[in-house]
Parts: structure tokens; C-alpha cells; sequence
């Protein structure tokens, strides 16, 4: 594991990178901005519809929605974590189209006994085909306080930062027979459900309903990202303009310091990458495994 000064100036490095991410905050509001879609009894909304929590008990859990669709551009939130004993919970939070070919671009939250590090479960599917998981252990105790999980996306990479770090990159490799979403619009998705038939151990270890309920926590979500109003927005979302900040070269590939924080949360908290299992792939692994990540 990295030294706690190591820690603290990588953490330091990138909240300055937050702060000059981009200017143009596009703030929204639980209120305003989401639908619940299921489960609406165990969510709430408060403080002016900056804060929002979503509850799992023994009835039910509960998921929300953007009410807009989007195509490129950073979708962010802070989250605070289910606390305590939360093996079996699933805290989702995604970026998805529908349909049987949809993209999808995936945070999961895999709950763990009380003691035991949460697990950050990260896929991407494109045109319906995902098998494209990653696995981290946080750095901090995320059901401690709220950490911020963004999902960037622009025609040439997708990137997963936490609290302004990137861990992980999916590059724009179309011209080399590697699918990559950029032609279908997403709604932004969380929610929280049982899945104890996996998610912790491989399924070994069971929820515990007396812990019930689990409850995470959101605020200040900002959708930084360009609006979907139909096909026409295809265009519009992906041309080069200074409205367009997501398209700025500047945001065409990971800068040297972003490199150097992925190289640090990739070399000591990656716990699965399906780049290296060979067996499972039976050797004819993904072609974008030996490309170059950045």
C-alpha cells in the first residue's frame, strides 16, 4: 500500500484538478433534475435538493434517473456509502442507454462485512456487450464521509475519477475494431438493491437484514454535460467549439500528471483487471488490451 504522505499529495494534486476541471459547473438538483423509477418510499430529498439518500430494507430497495439524456461530458456526485455491516448491498451509479444494444458506463459499490474494505466494481458495454470489469479497494473508508465519483466521456476516452483521480481510461479505438459509445445518449442511474448472491465474496457471504436498513447518501450532483434533444444533438454534442469543452484537445487524453495518479491507484489498490486473465478469455484476450491505455 502507499504511504500516507503519498497519499495525501496525490489527494492534494487532484483536488486542485478538480477546481480547474471546468469552469462552466453546470449545477443540478435532486428535486429538479431526477426521477425515481423505483422504490421512491425509501428515497429522500432535502436541503434544498442538494442532499438525497436511497435505503434498502427488507421490502425493497429504490433507483433514480435523470430526467435528461446526455451525450459526452462529465456527470459527477458525491457519495457517502452505506456504513457498517453492508456485505450484500450493491450501490450502483451509471451512465446507460437502453435498448438490447445499449452503452453503459458503470461505478458499483460492492458492500463487505463490517471491517472489510467496500470494493469499486467499474465496467463499460458497448453496443450490449460489456465483460470489461475492473476492481479497485478505495483508499479511504467511502461510507466515512462523501468522496466524488465522476464519469467523463468525450469522443476520444471515457475516464473514472475518484475525488478528481483518474483509475481508470477506455480509449476511442473504432479505427482499430474496438466498439466505443459515442453514438448513443445516457441517462444518468443509482441505485441501491440486495445482490447477495454475488457481490460480496462471490456470493459466500449473505446480507444481514438485521442491519437493515442500508442508507447512502448524495449530494451536490452536476451534470456537466451536453443535453440530448433527438438525432440532430449527435452533431452538436460531438463538434469542436468552445461551448463544447469536453472536445478541447486538452481533453483528448490523460495530461502527465493524470497518468502518474492512474499509475499510483492502478499500482497499489487494483485488485482485478480483465486485461490480465488470460483464462478466462482462453488467451484471445480483448483487442484493446494491447493497445496503449492513454
Amino acid at each position: 500500500m502507499a504511504s500516507l504522505h503519498a497519499v495525501v499529495v496525490v489527494v492534494a494534486a487532484s483536488l486542485l484538478l478538480m477546481a480547474a476541471f471546468d469552469g462552466a459547473l453546470v449545477h443540478a438538483d435532486f428535486y429538479n433534475d431526477v426521477d425515481f423509477v423505483w422504490g421512491y418510499q425509501n428515497a429522500g430529498i432535502w436541503n434544498d435538493g442538494n442532499s438525497l439518500s436511497l435505503m434498502l430494507d427488507n421490502v425493497s430497495g429504490c433507483g433514480m434517473v435523470t430526467k435528461n439524456q446526455y451525450l459526452f461530458g462529465s456527470i459527477e456526485v458525491q457519495i457517502k456509502l452505506v456504513k457498517g455491516n453492508s456485505a450484500g448491498t450493491v450501490t450502483a451509479y451509471y451512465l446507460s442507454s437502453t435498448g438490447d444494444k445499449h452503452d453503459e458506463i458503470d461505478f458499483e459499490f460492492l458492500g463487505n462485512e463490517t471491517g472489510q474494505p467496500y470494493i469499486i466494481h467499474t465496467n463499460i458495454f458497448t453496443q450490449g456487450v460489456g465483460n470489461r470489469e475492473e476492481q479497485f479497494y478505495p483508499w479511504f473508508d467511502p461510507s466515512d464521509d462523501f468522496h466524488n465519483y465522476t464519469i467523463h466521456w468525450n469522443p476520444s476516452q471515457v475516464v473514472w475519477f475518484v475525488d478528481g483521480i483518474p483509475i481508470r481510461v477506455f480509449r476511442n479505438y473504432e479505427s482499430s475494431g474496438v466498439p466505443f459509445p459515442n453514438r448513443q445518449a445516457m441517462r444518468a442511474y443509482s441505485s441501491i438493491w440486495e445482490a447477495d448472491e454475488w457481490a460480496t465474496r462471490g456470493g459466500l457471504v449473505k446480507i444481514d437484514w438485521n442491519s437493515a436498513p442500508f442508507v447512502a447518501y448524495y449530494q451536490y450532483l452536476q451534470l456537466r454535460a451536453c443535453p440530448w434533444y433527438g438525432p440532430s444533438s449527435s452533431g452538436e454534442c460531438s463538434a469542436a467549439s468552445p461551448a463544447n469543452w469536453w472536445t478541447s484537445p486538452e481533453y483528448s487524453t490523460l495530461t502527465y500528471q493524470e497518468q502518474g495518479q492512474m499509475k499510483w491507484a492502478r499500482d497499489n489498490f487494483m485488485i482485478y483487471d480483465y486485461c490480465k486473465d488470460t483464462e478466462r478469455f482462453d488467451g484471445a484476450m480483448p483487442p484493446e488490451c494491447s493497445l496503449p491505455k492513454y
